[in-house]
């Protein structure tokens, strides 16, 4: 096993941290105080929480104040005690939750549309252990953000009768999410 300082100028980055070296010390403490915050949605992804249950976790970005730029996450687990609060939430960024299982989960399976900027209110849960962590209360989403088009990314492809050959027929919601069963029929938005 190399030094540190070999494997940095190998990557020929030494002078890149040397010139990043004035960076501040990370606070020990993560968990931001309680209270109100405006903050974006800026990714949400499934998973498998620790107990083996489908879910999928948000993560917010705070966007101005004192905390501007830092994260905390919030979980929608699709369990039989917590799956109504799970639907509520996900419908709040138009979800398709009043539909099957299955299409609700094939929209969770696609990235977000936007990003959406909520009002959260933000707890603080401390475990058996006495470990602390943030607990999003509720959020209201106040503002959808739509991303910009990529000025590089390719035009899109048209079928041979000039058609735009990504539409599938299929119907979306306002927000982007597929409304009918595409996992069930092999298609996809």
């Amino acid at each position: 096993m190399g030094k540190l300082t070999d494997i940095v100028r190998e990557q020929g980055r030494l002078g890149d941290i040397n010139s990043a070296w004035n960076t501040q010390i990370a606070p020990e403490d993560d968990v931001l105080p309680k209270g109100e915050y405006i903050a974006d949605i800026v990714k949400g992804e499934p998973y498998e929480s620790s107990s083996g249950h489908p879910a999928y976790k948000l993560t917010f970005e705070v966007s101005d104040g004192d905390f501007k730029g830092r994260r905390f996450w919030h979980d929608c687990y699709f369990s039989a005690k917590a799956e109504g609060r799970a639907l509520r939430d996900l419908a709040k960024l138009g979800v398709p939750v009043t539909g099957t299982k299955a299409e609700t989960f094939a929209a969770l399976d696609q990235p977000l549309p936007a990003v959406f900027r909520c009002k959260v209110k933000l707890a603080i849960r401390r475990d058996d252990d006495g470990n602390e962590g943030n607990r999003v209360r509720r959020f209201d989403v106040l503002e959808v953000v739509k991303p910009e088009p990529d000025e590089f990314a390719p035009d899109p492809v048209t079928d041979a009768a000039g058609g735009d050959a990504g539409d599938d027929g299929g119907k979306q919601t306002d927000l982007g999410f597929p409304t009918d069963d595409d996992a069930s029929n092999g298609e996809s938005s």
